[in-house]
């Protein structure tokens, strides 16, 4: 990855991080079946969306909720981890929601969330990908979904975050395979039978598109070769993943309902007005969303797609196309931050060609280079992703399933921040339902401080700060904490109360000075 600075419409010169054809340089912005959302919009300066709005202004039945996801066993990411990928941090015990389900959960009810979004871990539950279920596994879930619905807390689970067993990467690599398709038919068909008569939101596979484009990347150096050149036979592996995906997906709807596949779904806009720039940018949504979202609403790829890499894009037979056409109930977005996209069409000109140059395009993560490293706050690029989801693909039901700010972990229980930013986002949300979206539920990512694939535990997204260096792992609630769940339990919050807390930080930690500074 490179830093390049650049001018955009004649604004200060801001710095970007430029993801160019070298696999290698790849970074991966963040793993979670989503497709992952990073908005782009042209303006300069934060703008707030809904300033002043209730739980009550949302529709009756739309859901807000809190997600974290945890593991167990050996799994890839295991491995991933202890070769030092994540600044030397491990997941081995993270912040053992294994031993502390019922505090978390009593935590969640008094916060006030509706719903929980959580990952099954195949390795905690089938050690060895396939045969014997681990029975302190399957205890394991069915008590923490028990709790959750004991306590009115509606459970969503993830059945895979890419975290499948090592035995099978080891095996046969893992998703490059067409043979996990029977493992985690079982696997799920397992996780439907113990947990479906509770748990009714499913999703299958999180952010698959994201991680065919860069976090696989990064994994081993099997997975290095996908997608890299037309030439070789062994290089044509991440585009028969995504349709082995598509096809999976598609299997376990048709003996299940209630289930949705997740996309962070980079929405792009174009680095310049140039007709070119424009162009590029068009490519860049059928290559970063098309190629997850075409097959799910229509049945096949964008036709940009199957210009650029022809007979290298494996097709879909006429069965599996009415298959998969339709093949969901939902589908779950993510979304934190937004691209710009250059044209760099020469590139389609050449012999051997990535995913990148099979799209002709530069696309550039613009990062304000920050001490806190903070997102900026654009809630339009939310709103407009719904809208375009509403225009694009017959408004289908959306659920946000991650959308969160980051900051440095330990700096404060005191996150302005963070507040400002759900402030503004959650308000996005309920304008694009006032313009007609779909929408049906809010996750913010994340309810507890944990480990960060790729970040570690160098950057903080909870609600709740975990403290790591007490033996009982105590949490904590941060100023954000508070605000959610003052709007979750009624309260009207404006923007007004927002610039009050910034200026009353001595006293957010407590429930009743906090309760003064909002807007009730």
């Amino acid at each position: 990855m490179n830093l390049e600075a650049k001018s955009v419409s004649g604004r200060e010169t801001r710095y970007f991080c430029v993801w160019e054809a070298k696999p290698l340089q790849l970074r991966m912005l963040k793993l979670s079946f989503l497709l992952i959302i990073l908005l782009i919009s042209t303006a300069a300066v934060p703008v707030f969306s809904a300033d002043r709005y209730r739980r009550e202004d949302f529709p009756p039945g739309f859901i807000f909720g809190a997600a974290y996801e945890d593991g167990r066993s050996s799994s890839i990411w295991d491995a991933f981890a202890h070769e030092g990928n994540e600044h030397g941090d491990t997941g081995d015990v993270a912040i053992d929601e294994y031993h502390k389900y019922k505090e978390d959960v009593q935590i969640m009810a008094q916060t006030g969330l509706d719903a929980y979004r959580f990952s099954i871990s195949w390795s905690r539950l089938i050690p060895n990908g396939r045969g014997p279920v681990n029975p302190k596994g399957l205890q394991y879930y069915n008590h923490f979904v028990n709790e959750l619905i004991a306590h009115g807390i509606q459970p969503h689970a993830l059945l895979c975050n890419y975290d499948h067993p090592q035995a099978l990467e080891d095996e046969y690599g893992g998703w490059i395979s067409r043979k996990i398709v029977k493992d985690f038919t079982a696997y799920a068909d397992v996780c439907f039978r113990e947990f479906g008569d509770r748990v009714s939101h499913w999703t299958t596979v999180n952010e698959p598109n994201e991680a065919m484009t860069r976090g696989w990347h990064q994994l081993n150096d099997v997975l290095l070769h996908l997608y890299l050149t037309a030439r070789k036979a062994t290089l044509h592996l991440s585009p028969t993943w995504q349709l082995t995906i598509c096809c999976w997906h598609t299997h376990q709807l048709q003996d299940y309902t209630e289930k949705r596949i997740s996309l962070y779904i980079f929405r792009s806009i174009p680095l310049t007005n140039l007709t070119a720039d424009v162009a590029a940018n068009q490519r860049a949504q059928d290559f970063l969303t098309g190629w997850i979202a075409d097959p799910l609403m229509f049945g096949d790829y964008p036709s940009t797609m199957k210009r650029n890499v022809g007979s290298r894009l494996p097709e879909f037979t006429n069965h599996e196309s009415k298959l998969v056409k339709g093949s969901f109930d939902f589908i779950g977005l993510i979304h934190y931050n937004y691209l710009y996209v250059e044209d760099n069409s020469v590139s389609l000109k050449e012999k051997n060609r990535d995913f990148n140059r099979d799209m002709g395009v530069k696309l550039y993560c613009m990062l304000l280079i920050t001490n806190t490293r903070l997102f900026e706050i654009r809630p339009r690029d939310l709103q407009q992703i719904l809208e375009n989801f509403k225009s694009a693909y017959g408004n289908p039901p959306i659920y946000i399933q991650e959308n969160g700010q980051k900051t440095r972990r330990g700096s404060s229980l005191e996150d302005p921040s963070r507040v400002k930013y759900l402030h503004a986002y959650i308000g996005s949300v309920l304008d694009a339902i006032r313009n007609g979206s779909n929408t049906r539920g809010y996750f913010v990512w994340s309810l507890w401080d944990g480990l960060e694939l790729l970040d570690g535990y160098e950057s903080s997204y909870g609600l709740y700060y975990v403290d790591l260096d007490d033996p009982d792992l105590k949490r904590y609630p941060k100023l954000s904490a508070h605000w959610y769940s003052h709007f979750l339990k009624g309260r009207g919050v404006s923007l007004d109360g927002i610039i009050e807390l910034e200026k009353n930080l001595s006293g957010v930690s407590k429930d009743a000075s906090f309760s003064r500074m909002i807007s009730m």
